[in-house]
């Protein structure tokens, strides 16, 4: 009996121990609303003022507080911390806000964000500047792109597609009409192709017409074809199809002008410089191009197709400078992208202002994507492990940049998707030429299907 009750009491301490590491391993979030979270926020409380003076982020007090403490308790002035506010939990961490001392600026405390993990025992810590004075202090417990689940609360609007999950735990948002065109570079399995179908999921139930150029045969765009207004799936047909989408551009710029034949009288609110501008029943949808593979639009055998490769990037680069006011975004997607595909190679990467770059084979291509706008992420994107598909750094051109994981879709959920959508394809007869063709669905009997008899007399 004796022994059942030692083995009772070592046995509870012991299991809740394994299963607590388990449940770190197998279910960081649990972990972390258990366990993780309290034992956080308890360091955080108990060593906040004794990390900051560590991390040198406290500063001396002021002259009245000086006085004051002295006065009333006659103890020796200590430096005093950045004011805390209140800790905010969230499923993936905590949130709390520091007012910073007279003196101070947000790059200090970003420079001891490795101190402050290690001192309050979480997986990292990230730095926000919320307004002059005011920094947020974004706590995440646990690897959240290990296994991707993005938030509950996503930010979504027209050409607005929450596609990733970035290392602070929020969303990575495409927005089309902040960021028009984007460059997406990685190698083979990289995460690339999921990248791409998140975007066109996420577009597909907004009335945004889609045109893809897949010159692999369009093994990677086909699948969405119910979706898609146009596909060009070898170099012949993008030579086609191109011209039209510049035509259509022009088309549009000279809507934009007819507005602009501004009358005496005409209100503010109906002068404009992009379709954005134009009345809800005049304005065309916009259009996102999206190219698969951009090399092989660049490589060439014969003199022949040298010329149309020159159409074809003086066209690419006439959409990626002139396209956003008229509603046409690019999406280029690649393996590698640099000045040796080409003439005209190099103008068109600088007309992309979003970056995002996977698991690349050499530095040079990291370097490719990012060298230009954020030298210290190339390093960041050359450190991604091939075991983890779907990681990239993504970066733009204020110089700002983080690592996103996107999420797992399958291609067959992605099809479905765009196959539900298809009622959304607005009308541009332009490009009905090029309009994909999609084989009608089996109808699937309701019942056994009668086997035909000979007739005897």
């Amino acid at each position: 009996m004796t022994d059942l009750l030692t083995l009772a009491e070592l046995g509870g301490p012991l299991a809740a121990i394994g299963g607590a590491a388990y449940a770190r391993h197998a279910y960081p979030a649990v972990y972390w609303s258990t366990v993780g979270l309290p034992l956080s926020v308890a360091r955080l409380l108990a060593s906040y003022s004794s990390t900051m003076d560590a991390c040198g982020l406290t500063v001396q007090p002021s002259r009245w507080r000086a006085l004051a403490v002295r006065a009333a308790t006659r103890r020796e002035v200590r430096p005093v911390p950045p004011r805390r506010g209140i800790i905010r939990p969230t499923t993936t961490g905590l949130r709390i806000r520091l007012r910073l001392a007279p003196g101070q600026e947000p790059a200090d405390v970003a420079a001891s964000a490795e101190r402050l993990r290690h001192a309050w025992g979480v997986h990292a810590v990230h730095v926000r500047d919320i307004k002059p004075g005011v920094v947020e202090l974004r706590l995440v417990g646990f690897d959240v792109l290990r296994k991707v689940r993005m938030p509950r609360r996503l930010d979504s609007g027209p050409l607005r597609v929450p596609v990733a999950l970035r290392e602070d735990a929020t969303a990575l948002v495409r927005d089309y009409r902040t960021v028009p065109h984007e460059l997406v570079l990685g190698a083979t399995l990289s995460g690339k192709s999921m990248y791409l179908r998140n975007l066109l999921t996420g577009l597909a139930v907004q009335p945004v017409v889609l045109v893809g150029i897949d010159c692999k045969r369009g093994v990677e765009l086909a699948p969405f074809a119910p979706r898609l207004s146009a596909l060009a799936t070898d170099p012949d047909q993008a030579a086609e199809l191109l011209p039209v989408l510049v035509k259509e551009m022009e088309d549009r710029y000279d809507l934009i002008k007819a507005r602009q034949g501004i009358a005496p009288g005409t209100p503010e609110e109906l002068i404009t410089s992009d379709i954005w501008g134009l009345p809800d029943e005049e304005r065309p949808a916009p259009i996102v191009l999206f190219i698969d593979e951009v090399a092989e639009l660049f490589l060439v055998a014969t003199r022949k197709e040298e010329e149309r490769r020159d159409e074809m990037v003086t066209q690419l680069i006439r959409l990626a400078q002139l396209g956003r006011a008229a509603g046409i975004y690019l999406e280029v997607c690649g393996q590698r992208f640099g000045a040796e595909l080409g003439k005209g190679a190099t103008m068109l990467r600088a007309q992309l202002t979003g970056r995002v770059c996977h698991r690349v084979n050499d530095e040079a291509s990291a370097k490719m994507a990012l060298g230009d706008i954020a030298p210290e992420a190339v390093l960041a994107a050359c450190a991604i492990a091939p075991e983890l598909p779907g990681l990239a750094v993504v970066g733009d051109t204020s110089g700002g940049w983080s690592r996103i994981r996107t999420p797992y879709l399958s291609l067959a959920e992605a099809a479905a998707i765009c196959r539900a959508a298809a009622h959304h394809i607005p009308d541009v007869p332009a490009l009905d030429p090029f309009r994909p063709y999609v084989p009608p669905m089996p109808v699937e009997a309701s019942g056994p299907v009668p086997t035909a008899r000979p007739v005897t007399e």
